[in-house]
């Protein structure tokens, strides 16, 4: 018996998290669930979108899946998924990028893991709004220290990346690659212009790949990474970014395989793991029964593993390429038109994919 936190989320959330859960309790892994809802509606009720009690819960059980949820515009609230990571110092972002038969790609057999620094870089939170005392302090503070004139009608956010923060996500991407079967660790980066933060992070990596002789390690920047996934993605296996790069690549390895209702994702610390669709909550078809549950789903493949329910993640996931294979059950956005009267609902995914496990 498994004690999992579980988040269903807001707009399409619930909708996908029901879908997940069902497959996942198709399994046949026992699983207690403390439920716990986030985000904007939680806000209308509580006055915050994410509270303590969330964390808690997430803390005690170690382990939590969790649907997309919408952080309440313009109420001086942070992105809820930042929130979290930071709170739990989930430090490291896990989102594989896995081609399937039958998907809607040019691409084909697409096969990256996409490992991305969680808390520091430019989502660490530090902003300084434009024509505020501490902004026109900072430029102050910048000339003098620098010589540099910024100008005072700017906003800023500060970069910090640390020699600890880039030694452990790059250490994370090695050890995975070395426990996955992986050969390739690529680091990405911008050294050549931001040579004391980007510049720190190469260097460290550079100095941890020598821990790992057994696994190959080059590194790219940024804009060439981009062009090189594009065109030739099969070259790469393993990619270690910073955060904003991280999540700027990692959208576009989704896209590769077939958009994100593909992509999974894990944000994983030393105490604790939150497993989540890479997509949004999409609040305007909330309450539709139609949105692509399979990313979620895939996270739950990816909950499994974690979970040391290996059987039970093979059979999931050989599930899941069997529904998407056949074509007969998949979401609108799977599909040729969008308009195909053919589009399965929500729920009627979940239901191939535990037909296809009572197969397997």
């Amino acid at each position: 018996m498994h004690k999992v936190t579980f988040i269903p989320g807001d707009g399409v959330g619930p909708e996908i998290s029901e879908a997940t859960r069902m497959v996942l309790e198709a399994t046949g892994v026992r699983f207690e669930w403390d439920f716990q809802d986030a985000g904007e509606a939680v806000y209308e009720k509580e006055g915050t979108p994410l509270p303590d009690r969330v964390i808690e819960s997430i803390r005690r059980n170690g382990v939590a899946i969790k649907g997309p949820v919408t952080t309440p515009v313009g109420k001086g609230f942070r992105s809820i998924n930042v929130q979290l990571r930071q709170a739990l110092d989930l430090y490291a972002c896990l989102r594989p990028c896995v081609s399937f038969k039958g998907s809607k790609s040019i691409y084909k057999d697409i096969d990256l893991v996409i490992v991305r620094e969680n808390t520091e870089d430019l989502y660490a939170g530090i902003e300084f709004s434009e024509g505020s005392p501490e902004a026109a302090r900072l430029i102050e503070t910048v000339r003098s220290l620098s010589g540099k004139q910024i100008r005072t009608d700017s906003g800023i956010s500060i970069k910090p990346i640390s020699v600890f923060g880039a030694e452990r996500i790059v250490r994370y991407a090695f050890e995975y690659a070395r426990e996955n079967g992986r050969k390739k660790v690529t680091a990405v980066h911008k050294a050549n212009i931001m040579k004391f933060s980007d510049g720190l992070f190469l260097e460290v990596a550079r100095r941890v790949a020598s821990d790992y002789p057994d696994v190959a390690f080059e590194d790219r920047i940024i804009d060439n990474m981009c062009m090189q996934l594009v065109q030739k993605p099969q070259l790469y296996d393993v990619l270690v970014l910073p955060n904003l790069y991280g999540d700027i690549v990692s959208d576009l390895a989704a896209g590769l395989i077939g958009g994100l209702g593909l992509a999974p994702g894990a944000n994983v610390g030393s105490s604790c793991a939150v497993f989540e669709p890479t997509h949004g909550s999409a609040p305007k078809y909330k309450g539709l029964n139609k949105m692509n549950p399979f990313a979620m789903m895939l996270s739950g493949v990816m909950m499994l593993n974690h979970l040391g329910e290996t059987d039970a993640a093979g059979r999931l996931r050989r599930a899941i390429a069997g529904v998407i294979e056949e074509g007969r059950h998949l979401t609108y956005d799977m599909l040729p038109s969008p308009e195909d009267p053919a589009a399965a609902s929500t729920t009627g995914v979940a239901l191939a994919v535990m037909e296809k496990l009572k197969a397997l």
